[in-house]
């Protein structure tokens, strides 16, 4: 949170911001935009990035529909967003636009609230198992929060890393300002399996997890089948010594006897699937063969 500097803006490095604004929506423009929210970008925990996504989710929705019916905005996002991240008792206050001062948890509360309402007015007992499962998670998170932050220490990664501090330092003797504890800080979140404290944690089986291992090594070589990344994936295991590029929204294929790239654009998440494009991929032995497909 110290990093934040300012509300809104292109940036992502300098002056970064809360909400980045950069117009990449890697897809159609005329259908979509991607909101670009970098606050949380260091969670590791896997029920914190869920959580975020999730919740997220849901207030962009009632924004959509113009559902929320209050005025949520706090004075001073920035200096706000320091003054919480700076008080693991929680009980920081935040004023408010309209005058009244809540915690950052009452906060959430109000808009748990709100998204209850909105789940249930919109989509009653049709909402889907996910939503469902965000809402519970919600409120367990924010309950247990209330009542004492390090009941949370299996789900999300600032609870668990104090609850590592506070260990050594007891353990050890300690100040806040011991070099030790700002080691500790940063090797939390090492990504290398074998040095990050995060990692040992999981090992150790005190970080609640919603994927298993093989779940996440599968998704590292076999893309989704329902989104464009099928198309992509597929083309990089099958044609790879004739893909130049890959991105979110193309894959440049170098192809013998064209002088210049050929490009094929997936600027539609929602095609390349392998519903769409499956027996295509299946029936084409070369790239060539594909990309004449393609553009026949």
């Amino acid at each position: 949170a110290d990093f934040f500097e300012v509300e809104v803006g292109l940036e992502t490095t300098l002056k970064r911001p809360i909400i980045n604004t950069r117009d990449e929506p890697h897809a159609d423009p005329e259908k979509y935009r991607r909101l670009h929210v970098i606050i949380g970008d260091a969670n590791l925990a896997e029920v914190s990035t869920y959580l975020k996504v999730g919740t997220t989710s849901l207030v962009l929705a009632m924004i959509e529909d113009r559902f929320l019916d209050r005025d949520l905005a706090v004075e001073g996002p920035v200096a706000a967003l320091r003054e919480v991240s700076h008080d693991p008792t929680l009980r920081q206050l935040l004023r408010l636009r309209d005058g009244r001062t809540l915690t950052a948890v009452q906060l959430q509360m109000e808009y748990l609230e709100l998204a209850r309402k909105y789940v249930e007015d919109r989509l009653g007992d049709d909402a889907d198992a996910q939503t469902v499962d965000v809402l519970a998670r919600w409120e367990s998170v924010l309950d247990r929060l209330e009542r004492d932050p390090m009941l949370c220490a299996g789900e999300l990664d600032w609870v668990a890393k104090l609850k590592l501090l506070e260990q050594y330092r007891s353990r050890d003797g300690l100040d806040w300002d011991d070099a030790k504890l700002a080691l500790i800080d940063l090797q939390y979140s090492d990504i290398r399996p074998e040095k990050g404290l995060y990692h040992r944690l999981v090992g150790a089986g005190r970080i609640e997890r919603l994927l298993d291992q093989p779940g996440v090594d599968d998704a590292m070589h076999d893309p989704p089948e329902d989104t464009r990344a099928y198309f992509r994936g597929r083309c990089l295991e099958k044609y790879a010594d004739h893909v130049a590029a890959a991105s979110w929204d193309s894959v440049i294929f170098d192809l013998p006897g064209r002088e210049s790239l050929q490009r094929v654009p997936t600027i539609d998440p929602l095609r390349g699937t392998r519903a769409h494009v499956g027996e295509l991929l299946d029936r084409c032995e070369t790239a060539q063969q594909l990309f004449a497909a393609l553009t026949r």
